[in-house]
């Protein structure tokens, strides 16, 4: 059975590509490395960024991903997807990060009052009000993102921001798929009771 959907076939190719890459990677072909890192960078980033905060050393740890990848070339066997088998790296990195900053400092759940930027007039002269209300929300849900426990942050993050199925999420946290699904309704009933002001 060959699967017809345009879509994953466009998929695999590139995950082909991607095993291909990580061959020659293997052989310390560093074209084929920049390549790679080329082409999942804003993956990487993306979710760690989700994952830390904005504010935290995502360039560091993406960084330091994209180190492993290389380490780890001559050793990889394409049992998942390559990008499966990257955030599995990228989720042992984020998770050892807030780990080590959780035994550090102690971050405060509300920022301090006053702390805030003010809100930027509006310089694209929209409707300021609803600019505001947006980007108010969008960092509310960022910071309610955040405050989720590890695993439910990171399967909220690969779903909602990175779309990829209950599967690929199972295989990046070593989870089955019900598991999966458990942590994403907790995760959401979470958000939701967090957010409620903004919903209402």
């Amino acid at each position: 059975m060959s699967g017809n959907d345009p879509g994953n076939q466009g998929r695999s190719d590139e995950d082909a590509d991607d095993v291909r890459l990580m061959r020659l990677v293997g052989r310390g072909d560093t074209v084929a490395f920049e390549k790679l890192v080329e082409r999942h960078q804003a993956l990487v980033a993306g979710t760690v960024a989700r994952m830390l905060g904005s504010n935290s050393d995502v360039e560091d740890i993406a960084q330091q991903v994209f180190i492993r990848v290389w380490k780890s070339a001559r050793r990889y066997v394409p049992r998942a997807k390559f990008t499966t088998w990257l955030l599995k790296i990228t989720r042992n990195l984020v998770f050892n990060e807030m780990r080590r900053t959780k035994r550090h400092a102690h971050v405060p759940l509300q920022p301090e009052p006053g702390a805030e930027d003010p809100p930027l007039k509006d310089e694209m002269n929209l409707a300021p009000d609803a600019s505001v209300l947006e980007m108010e929300l969008q960092r509310t849900i960022e910071e309610a993102i955040l405050q989720l426990p590890e695993t439910q942050r990171m399967a909220l993050v690969l779903r909602r921001y990175e779309q990829l199925s209950y599967e690929q999420i199972a295989e990046v946290l070593e989870l089955s798929v019900p598991a999966v699904k458990s942590v994403l309704f907790r995760a959401r009933t979470e958000l939701r009771s967090r957010l409620s002001k903004y919903l209402g």
